[in-house]
């Protein structure tokens, strides 16, 4: 069984830290809101993607199970501190997202909501890095067959890989996704240039190998689709991380 090595008000890390292993991050892990935060939004939308990013916790948690990899998760929702944007980006702390207004964020101080999850989380995964220095870090995401606000534009792909300048884990994970059938997007359904505070301030800047990839939800809303990628991405990430070093 997996072990959770240790638990923050702005994260948890599971698994075992080993030098030359596997490290993932999973920053949209959770869809947990303090209870002194009130975000003002229809409580059933925590179950939804504006909150989490559903499935990512799952995979990590089993891939964080196997020897030589450790996985560093958000603990709280998105809603209540993006730590996949940067402080200075006002959706750190979304006042609006896909549609919803979240009132509760407005007016707030931000400074300290930041101090409270953005920096304890990056700093965790700063000195994670540094401490000891994996062969690959695995970036998770989730995304939805469609945005709710743009219903009729559809997303085909079973994946997505993301990258800014550095496409070395990109490039070589793409024919390992195709050779399994899987329909890859390239810098779709976003793009690894914009608004990824993980790529840039943790792997591109400090030129570390990483793999950051996006799994559509639908593919990993449930423990059968969470092991089969969670065995799928566990066999690529340990053929990259040869690769690229």
């Amino acid at each position: 069984m997996n072990t959770v090595a240790e638990t923050n008000e702005a994260y948890r890390l599971v698994g075992t830290p080993r030098f030359g292993g596997i490290v993932i991050v999973a920053d949209h892990a959770s869809n947990r809101v303090p209870d002194d935060i009130e975000l003002g939004i229809d409580p059933a939308l925590m179950d939804e993607h504006i909150a989490i990013d559903i499935g990512v916790a799952g995979i990590a948690e089993m891939m964080a199970a196997r020897d030589g990899t450790a996985a560093l998760l958000g603990n709280v929702s998105r809603l209540v501190c993006d730590t996949n944007r940067t402080e200075a980006d006002p959706a750190s702390i979304p006042e609006h997202s896909d549609g919803q207004t979240i009132s509760g964020n407005q007016n707030i101080d931000r400074e300290a909501r930041l101090a409270r999850f953005h920096r304890p989380f990056h700093a965790r995964l700063t000195q994670l890095l540094n401490d000891t220095p994996p062969a690959l870090t695995l970036i998770l995401h989730s995304y939805t067959p469609c945005l709710a606000s743009a219903p009729d534009e559809k997303r085909p792909w079973h994946c997505g890989l993301l990258y800014d300048n550095d496409d070395r884990g990109a490039r070589a994970a793409l024919p390992l996704l195709e050779a399994d059938g899987l329909i890859v997007g390239d810098q779709l359904p976003y793009s690894g240039k914009i608004y990824n505070a993980a790529i840039e301030r943790h792997v591109e800047n400090e030129g570390r190998p990483y793999l950051y990839i996006e799994i559509r939800q639908d593919l990993i809303a449930h423990k059968a689709g969470q092991g089969e990628w969670a065995d799928r991405l566990h066999r690529i990430c340990n053929q990259i991380a040869v690769s690229v070093n």
